[in-house]
């Protein structure tokens, strides 16, 4: 599964140390990030991270695309609720284009503990199924 890295400044921390607990299962995954996370996933972890643009130079974008094209599986964005980002348009548009292509989303350690854990498992192996019939929009 290909799997989006996104965090905020002030959460880039917490999702580095969630990719570092659960790093034998993101292992067995393709992982995409935007540019300084994933930098430091793949310091800290050594995993190999597709590195975009950072989120307020297009890297979000970057991403979006991929979701808009049936490439993208999950995105683990750790969200800050509380700093206002001067890139909150392009944040926007990556959530609901989520939404749209039904991809599943985290956007806290709550959701992303239930996110992982489903991958884990085999929950999304829906999305193989999605890919192989060739469907654009996710349902």
């Amino acid at each position: 599964m290909n799997i989006a890295l996104i965090a905020h400044d002030k959460k880039k921390n917490d999702l580095i140390q969630f990719v570092t607990a659960y790093q034998s299962i993101f292992a067995k995954h393709s992982l995409f990030a935007t540019g300084t996370t994933g930098l430091r996933i793949n310091e800290a972890t050594g995993l190999p991270v597709t590195r975009f643009q950072s989120g307020p130079l297009g890297g979000d974008q970057q991403i979006g695309a991929l979701i808009a094209k049936n490439q993208m599986d999950a995105v683990f964005f750790f969200r800050d609720p509380l700093t206002a980002q001067p890139h909150e348009p392009d944040v926007t548009a990556l959530v609901r284009l989520c939404d749209v292509y039904s991809i599943p989303l985290a956007t806290n350690m709550g959701s992303a503990e239930l996110l992982i854990r489903g991958l884990e498992k085999g929950l999304m192996d829906w999305r193989n199924i999605i890919k192989e019939n060739g469907e654009e929009n996710g349902k």
